[in-house]
């Protein structure tokens, strides 16, 4: 943090006016000495000095933004929620369908819509051909001994203990069972904490216990490395995308958006975008959805890793082993409803709409 008075006389130097000046300008209400409103009483705050200087604010989901309405209830937070480039995320494999079953799909990703009348089989094809790729990357560089016939969830984003990258491994006896019952699971990770961040990577130290733990039982591996190319392959190469953040901790999220450009469906708590991107069943699936917030993230974590539990024996596993027209419909309608709608394409129509020309 920097003193308040400091930061007012560098942006003075910088902008070239006064922050009395500044603040007439802007409609803001002044104090001798400095702008209150915008710096605080003693401490500059970045959350005020954008809030008091944009003519429009908004979240990056619509959770997001109700959230940060009640956090700032002066301010009025309207929402445009993230999206992602199409082009750069959707796998080699799932461009060279995309562009035989709907050409221009580049320029339109409205028209990502149509994918539910490619054939079920051609998009098996591109999913399998992008899962070959994973897995044998994997396998190479880590010896993993992944199976590309294996249901594969997938987890990779930056290592916050909010995210709780190990709610998986909450229950490893109850894990084994689920396996052991209804089917085949490996799992694979990447991500990065930061170097300052102990227990972000305590809870990857942790998630290489649970590696080891399990090792008889299922495949679990970790990448080191990770970036764009590293997450390109993941996202489109998993069956399954997993999310598992504490609510209401995740803004947005974009991983899962990712994952849906190439037939990916997500397993993942409601917080986020996901809350406007699940149709249970049909697009992914939810966790948590009777779990309630509450005070102690223990008692939360419980209730989330029971859901996640129960959505893996019940529908997840038995849907991918035994009812795979199913499962392809469901990734398919990933593609149609939440490829076609969470990219950067309506995003910035969004923008341009609701903030740039409002």
């Amino acid at each position: 943090m920097v003193r308040a008075k400091e930061t007012l006389m560098q942006t003075e130097r910088m902008v070239g006016y006064s922050s009395m000046e500044i603040a007439l300008e802007a409609g803001l209400p002044t104090y001798s000495g400095g702008l209150g409103v915008l710096a605080g009483d003693t401490m500059l705050n970045m959350t005020y000095l954008a809030l008091n200087l944009s003519h429009y604010v908004n979240g990056v989901a619509k959770k997001h933004a109700e959230v940060s309405q009640h956090m700032f209830a002066e301010y009025r937070v309207d929402a445009i929620t993230n999206g992602v480039h199409a082009a750069t995320w959707t796998s080699p494999a799932f461009q060279a369908l995309f562009d035989r079953h709907i050409p221009g799909w580049r320029e339109d990703n409205f028209s990502l819509r149509y994918a539910l009348g490619i054939p079920s089989t051609e998009v098996w094809q591109a999913h399998c051909a992008a899962k070959r790729e994973l897995v044998q990357s994997v396998n190479r560089d880590t010896n993993a001994g992944l199976d590309v016939d294996v249901l594969t969830l997938g987890f990779a984003r930056r290592t916050a203990t909010y995210k709780r990258a190990d709610l998986l491994f909450r229950d490893l006896d109850r894990l084994r069972t689920i396996v052991a019952k209804a089917g085949r699971l490996q799992i694979i990770y990447a991500g990065k904490a930061h170097p300052q961040d102990r227990e972000g990577k305590q809870l990857i130290q942790r998630i290489f216990q649970a590696r080891d733990a399990l090792k008889n039982d299922i495949r679990v591996c970790y990448l080191p490395n990770y970036d764009m190319d590293l997450a390109r392959r993941l996202l489109a190469g998993v069956d399954v995308w997993l999310n598992t953040p504490q609510p209401p901790m995740e803004a947005s999220g974009t991983s899962g958006m990712k994952a849906a450009l190439n037939g990916v469906p997500s397993l993942s708590i409601l917080d986020g975008w996901w809350i406007e991107g699940c149709i249970e069943g049909v697009t992914g699936w939810a966790l948590g959805e009777r779990c309630e917030v509450t005070a102690n993230p223990g008692d939360r974590a419980a209730c989330d890793a029971a859901s996640l539990y129960d959505k893996l024996e019940r529908i997840v596993i038995p849907l991918f082993y035994h009812d795979q027209e199913r499962f392809l419909d469901v990734m398919r309608h990933a593609i149609a409803l939440n490829g076609s709608f969470f990219n950067t394409q309506r995003m910035v129509l969004q923008y341009v709409l609701k903030a740039y020309f409002e």
